[in-house]
């Protein structure tokens, strides 16, 4: 690869860093090509980027990052055979990647980047599957919104049964 490949690939990278709100840092190592054609397929039909990258260049790219992001945390994970996951969704990788291991152990999580916060092992595959994604809250939250309107009009409408069956009573009574 030349010099001026490599800096194409780490401006490139840069560009994803900054635009992906969430990225993992996995390792595909030790399956087969059909294997990581699969998975790659699953992916792209959920809208995830599956790109092998060369370590350094990956680390290069993070290092001009702002401090704030939290990149450094990353750092150590950039070491063996990397692929960087960048998805819209947080939780969406880690889930088909569970999915994707009922027939094997692989691919492992190395890291994810999760708005800021940075998760480090495989043993965080479980955690970031649980994660709510964004339409999951905002269903939560217009749900608790919505309870109580809910309750007041079923309470309004039944009183208003109420009120008609006590004036009715009342007329019939004379």
């Amino acid at each position: 690869m030349t010099r001026q490949e490599k800096t194409a690939v780490i401006e490139e990278l840069k560009g994803k860093f900054a635009e992906a709100p969430f990225f993992y840092v996995a390792d595909s190592s030790a399956m087969t090509v059909e294997q990581i054609n699969k998975l790659r397929k699953l992916f792209y039909e959920k809208g995830i980027e599956m790109k092998v990258v060369k370590n350094t260049l990956a680390r290069k790219a993070l290092e001009d990052a702002p401090g704030e992001k939290n990149f450094v945390a990353l750092f150590d994970s950039l070491k063996g055979p990397t692929a960087l996951l960048f998805t819209d969704v947080a939780n969406l990788p880690a889930k088909i990647i569970k999915e994707f291991r009922k027939d094997g152990n692989r691919p492992l999580i190395k890291a994810a980047y999760i708005d800021t916060a940075v998760f480090i092992g495989d043993e965080q595959l479980d955690a970031l599957a649980k994660l709510k994604s964004k339409e999951d809250l905002l269903s939560q939250l217009l749900a608790l919104l919505n309870s109580p309107m809910s309750t007041l009009m079923t309470q309004l409408g039944s009183g208003g049964q109420n009120v008609m069956g006590v004036l009715k009573t009342l007329e019939e009574r004379g």
